[in-house]
């Protein structure tokens, strides 16, 4: 009967709120000349599958996900339809320590200290990230503080917004299943932000917080207890990354933040300026324009080929 009074679509969105295991995307890290990480895959949906699903198992956010099925109901997917889990990544354009988180591609990026005569590795984590009006702030910080179980204490602005939609907003949430910072916070050197977990999983992935980066449970739980204080943590926002494997040049473009798009700033040009920075490392390789040209037509957050054939010498102009 309740499923009958819920309907597909909310029993699914009701699933989505129960304990679901994630699987922290861990590598080794590559030489300082070589910025691509991991491999995409491929699966197929099972029956009463959700994209959301599918990607919280496999660590891909929400908006990963979609951008990289395109017309593919994140909700009601076919059974066996066949799935792309975008699960390959040019390294952000940023020093390779700490924590580096990535706006546009609400994604964190965590180089741990290696143990002695270890490999040393990265370990990247989808994220959620500050909704327009509540933007997540750029810039080089560090973890301050670290708390276990916290109460949360709305500010007032979080009040106001709340008292405005007609909603009353308590003065403090002790832990448990109702506190929106899950189990485990990080406090930012910048006043008020924090990274941290969260009750409703199924927001990872999208741009639905006041500012903070909000984590999947099972992903800050392993990362709290291995970052330390003072660990450096820079925020950046780059929808276009671009990066070596070899004598082969990669380019991965997201959709820009809307507040970007609405300042008229050109995807491509963004994506020539970091291509151009990456050239100076490597002589001899051309940039073939027309896979450019269609790499930042897709914006599906995959890295692309973008190196031209030695010996071909054709070029496109860009659009």
């Amino acid at each position: 009967m309740v499923v009958a009074r819920l309907g597909r679509r909310g029993l699914l969105a009701l699933l989505l709120l129960l304990p679901l295991p994630s699987w922290a995307l861990t590598f080794a890290l590559p030489p300082s000349d070589v910025d691509v990480i991991g491999e995409i895959k491929r699966v197929r949906v099972a029956e009463g599958e959700t994209l959301v699903e599918i990607g919280r198992r496999h660590d891909i956010g929400y908006r990963e996900m979609a951008i990289a099925n395109p017309g593919v109901d994140m909700w009601v997917p076919e059974p066996g339809q066949r799935i792309t889990i975008p699960s390959r990544f040019v390294l952000p354009d940023a020093p390779r320590e700490g924590i580096v988180l990535n706006v546009a591609e609400m994604r964190l990026y965590y180089y741990p200290e290696p143990e002695p005569d270890a490999t040393p590795s990265v370990e990247t984590y989808p994220i959620s990230v500050g909704r327009r009006d509540w933007s997540t702030p750029i810039g080089e910080t560090q973890i301050i503080n670290k708390t276990k179980d916290p109460s949360w204490y709305p500010p007032q602005s979080i009040r106001d917004e709340a008292a405005a939609a007609g909603r009353e907003m308590p003065q403090v949430v002790p832990p448990g299943p109702d506190n929106p910072l899950g189990r485990f916070k990080m406090r930012l050197g910048m006043p008020g932000y924090l990274i941290h977990g969260t009750n409703k999983p199924e927001g990872i992935g999208m741009r639905v917080t006041h500012g903070c980066a909000r984590m999947n449970p099972d992903d800050i739980e392993s990362l709290f207890p291995r970052v330390t204080l003072n660990t450096p943590v820079r925020i950046v926002n780059q929808p276009v990354k671009a990066g070596w494997v070899a004598h082969e040049l990669f380019v991965e473009i997201h959709p820009m933040l809307e507040e970007d798009e609405a300042k008229g700033i050109n995807r491509l040009a963004k994506a020539v300026q970091a291509l151009s920075q990456r050239l100076e490392r490597m002589s001899g390789v051309r940039v073939d324009y027309e896979r450019l040209n269609r790499a930042s037509e897709r914006r599906n957050g995959m890295p692309s080929s973008v190196s031209r054939p030695r010996g071909v010498a054709r070029r496109v102009p860009i659009q």
